[in-house]
C-alpha cells in the first residue's frame, strides 16, 4: 500500500494520501488548497491517479483543495451527508464506505467538534480529523459543536476500536505525527473523565480563541460550486422538469454515473444505463459504449450523479472527445426525487 502523511505548516494540517499500489487510484484526506500543485505533483511521481478528494468535515482553520483538486483532475469530493456544502460528488453517512481501487475506509459519523465531523477507518488506522488528536480532542465550541455529541463519538466509537488501532489526527501542533487508540486511552488528557458531565464542562471551561482562518475558511469551504462555465454556457445543464420528458426516448441515452453501494442505497431513475464515474474514460475511449463512434453515436446523452457534480463534469469529458450532443441533470438523483419523480430500486 501507498501511504503518505503531508504537512501543512501554517495550518497544521495533515493530509493524507492513500492507493492500493502505482498505477492504481488514489485517494486523499484533509487536503490544503494551497499544497494543490504539491498533491497533483506527488500523485505523478508515485504513478497514481487521484479517484477522490475526502474532508473529515467543513474546516475553520484552512481552506479546503477539494474544489481545486475536482477542477484540475477532474476527482470525485466526498464529505458527509451533514455538511452543508454547496456541491459535492458524493455524501457519506455513518457505516458507509469510501473505496477506490484495493482499498476501502469505513465511515464513522463522529459529531462533536462539529455536526458534521467523521472518522474514517482502514484495516489496522483510523483517520480521525479534529475529533481525537493526539493528547487532545477538537474543540467544540462553533460550527454547531456539541461537547456532549464529542463525548458520544468518542467513549461511544472511538475508543472502542482496539488497543493497536494507529490514530492519525487532521491536525498536530506539536510535532507528533501518530499514536494509537490505547495510549489515548491512557495518556490523552482530556480523555480521563468519569462522565460525560465531566467532559461537557472541562470543553466548556477551555475559552480558546476563534481560529485565525475562520471567518474566511469556513464560507469558502461551504461553497465548492463547480467553475465549470462551459457547462452551462453550451446550454448542457437540465432541471428536472427539462429532463423528464426525455426519459424513455429512443433517441436519449440516460447515463447514471454514480458507485454500485450509491444505486443500492438511493435506486435510480428508471431506464439508466450504468457507467460508474470512475471508469467513464474507458467507456469514452474508442471502442467505448459512449465512444461517439458506438452505441451513443446518433443519441443525446443525457448524464446524472447524486447532485450534479460529477454529470458536469463528464459533459466536458464528452465534449472533449468529440460528443456535443450531451447534457446532464442538475441537482442529479437528490434534485429527481425532491420533485417526486419516480425511480426504481437496484440490487
Amino acid at each position: 500500500m501507498i501511504f503518505r502523511q503531508l504537512f501543512d505548516h501554517q495550518s497544521g494540517t495533515y493530509t493524507y494520501l492513500l492507493a492500493a499500489g502505482a498505477g492504481g487510484e488514489a485517494l486523499i484526506i484533509d487536503p490544503v488548497i494551497e499544497r494543490t500543485d504539491r498533491y497533483i505533483q506527488l500523485c505523478q511521481e508515485l504513478s497514481v491517479r487521484l479517484a477522490k478528494a475526502v474532508d473529515t468535515h467543513v474546516h475553520a482553520d484552512h481552506i479546503s483543495a477539494l474544489g481545486a483538486l475536482r477542477d484540475r483532475t477532474r476527482c470525485i469530493t466526498v464529505i458527509s451527508e451533514k455538511s452543508k456544502v454547496d456541491v459535492v460528488s458524493m455524501r457519506v453517512a455513518d457505516g458507509d464506505t469510501i473505496d477506490i481501487e484495493g482499498l476501502s475506509l469505513s465511515v464513522m459519523a463522529t459529531p462533536g467538534h462539529t455536526d458534521d465531523s467523521c472518522c474514517f477507518r482502514l484495516a489496522d488506522r483510523v483517520f480521525t480529523g479534529d475529533t481525537l488528536l493526539i493528547r487532545g480532542t477538537g474543540r467544540t465550541d462553533f460550527q454547531n459543536g456539541d461537547p456532549a455529541q464529542a463525548y458520544d463519538s468518542l467513549f461511544g466509537k472511538i475508543l472502542k476500536l482496539a488497543d493497536e488501532t494507529l490514530v492519525y489526527p487532521g491536525h498536530d501542533y506539536k510535532g507528533e505525527t501518530v499514536s494509537t487508540i490505547g495510549e489515548e486511552r491512557r495518556f490523552n488528557p482530556r480523555l480521563q473523565v468519569r462522565s460525560e458531565g465531566e467532559y461537557v464542562a472541562l470543553m466548556k471551561a477551555l475559552n480558546l480563541p476563534n481560529p485565525k482562518m475562520m471567518d474566511v475558511a469556513v464560507p469558502a469551504n461551504l461553497s465548492l460550486g463547480l467553475k465549470e462555465a462551459a457547462v452551462a454556457d453550451r446550454e448542457c445543464s437540465l432541471s428536472v422538469g427539462d429532463a423528464k420528458p426525455l426519459i424513455g426516448r429512443s433517441s436519449v441515452l440516460l447515463v447514471d454515473l454514480r458507485e454500485d453501494k450509491e444505486r443500492q442505497k438511493k435506486g435510480a431513475i428508471p431506464g439508466s444505463l450504468h457507467v460508474p464515474y470512475r471508469d467513464l474514460e474507458r467507456f469514452l475511449n474508442p471502442g467505448g459504449l459512449l465512444h461517439y463512434e458506438g452505441t451513443a453515436a446518433h443519441k443525446r446523452i443525457v448524464y446524472y450523479c447524486a447532485y450534479g457534480e460529477r454529470s458536469a463534469l463528464a459533459v466536458k469529458a464528452s465534449q472533449e472527445r468529440g460528443l456535443m450532443d450531451v447534457c446532464h441533470i442538475v441537482g442529479g438523483l437528490d434534485a429527481w426525487t425532491q420533485a417526486g419523480e419516480p425511480v426504481e430500486r437496484v440490487s
